[in-house]
């Protein structure tokens, strides 16, 4: 018996060549549906010259410049706070005091289970309603919501992430830092979580890359960040007596998948210069080898002592 076989029934010849047909009906739908879709939106003129050239002007530029450089600004601030409160909630999950194990693995079970939009939402509204008292102005509060959104959303999510890292690392990596003399907490951020967080990356990345795109919700809170610039140019700029909106969706999704494959790149060439690392301790070179006269005079070597007296 073929291995490809032990899980399941191999298909037949019949079966085989009715997939085929199934594989070929069905990619033939989806062309024509694409297809159909192209032609709609070519007679509504959306991909006439017209509707491109409006972006050789340079508001829209402009504006399309502004909205990234938001995103990536509630990215970064987002990224950075999600990482921190993911170490921290992790290390509370494993703590040994079962208040703060409670704690955290309450917080992280709240913020995973009640969707994203509405903990931005929720915040946006607590914000506006208190914006006086916590001195916000301009789009402050539309910021904070979001990144504290981000923040505890995704902290969560990267906190189970490095649980399971430190989960995986060998126990004799700390019970020889505890027979050091080191504290349980020296031996938690300095032995486990950076292992951890090495043999995680590739998927503390692509969370990263889920809160980039995250930003996106934003809009919503009418936080002026990418998608809402898109929606508000397409929403606004008409040519031809139609608005652009295929244009911006188009060149706003291409921005977006830039911005994910430089992020990816960039967890990539981190993931390559920690594997060519030097970590550890060099191996010393091995000596001459010796006789057990010469163990004997090394031992004692001062002339008249007990190894050296006749009797």
């Amino acid at each position: 018996m073929s291995s490809s076989s032990v899980l399941y029934d191999a298909p037949g010849p019949k079966t085989r060549v009715r997939n085929r047909i199934y594989t070929v009906a069905g990619s033939l739908a989806v062309l024509g549906a694409l297809v159909f879709v192209v032609l709609r939106l070519n007679d509504k003129g959306q991909f006439a010259p017209e509707m491109w050239n409006i972006f050789n002007n340079a508001g829209v530029r402009t504006n399309i410049r502004d909205g990234v450089l938001m995103t990536l600004q509630a990215f970064a601030v987002g990224a950075v706070l999600s990482l921190v409160l993911g170490v921290l909630l992790a290390v509370g999950r494993l703590s040994d005091h079962k208040p703060v194990r409670w704690f955290a693995t309450g917080f992280i079970e709240l913020f995973r289970a009640v969707p994203l939009l509405i903990t931005i939402y929720v915040l946006w509204v607590l914000f506006l309603a208190n914006r006086g008292t916590l001195g916000f102005s301009g789009e402050g509060t539309q910021f904070w919501a979001l990144v504290i959104g981000l923040t505890v959303y995704n902290g969560s999510v990267q906190a189970e992430v490095l649980r399971a890292g430190i989960n995986a690392v060998p126990k004799g990596q700390s019970e020889a830092a505890y027979a050091l003399g080191m504290r349980k907490t020296q031996v938690m951020l300095t032995v486990l979580v950076p292992q951890a967080v090495r043999s995680m990356l590739p998927t503390i990345i692509s969370q990263l890359v889920v809160t980039l795109k995250d930003t996106s919700l934003g809009y919503v809170i009418t936080y002026q960040e990418l998608l809402f610039a898109i929606r508000q140019m397409a929403g606004n700029i008409t040519v031809n007596e139609e608005n652009p909106y295929v244009p911006m969706i188009i060149v706003g999704g291409a921005i977006y998948v830039a911005m994910c494959l430089l992020l990816s790149a960039l967890a990539n060439w981190i993931e390559r210069r920690g594997r060519r690392a030097k970590t550890g301790i060099d191996v010393a070179g091995a000596g001459e080898p010796v006789t057990a006269a010469d163990a004997l005079e090394v031992a004692d070597p001062v002339p008249g002592g007990p190894a050296g007296r006749q009797n």
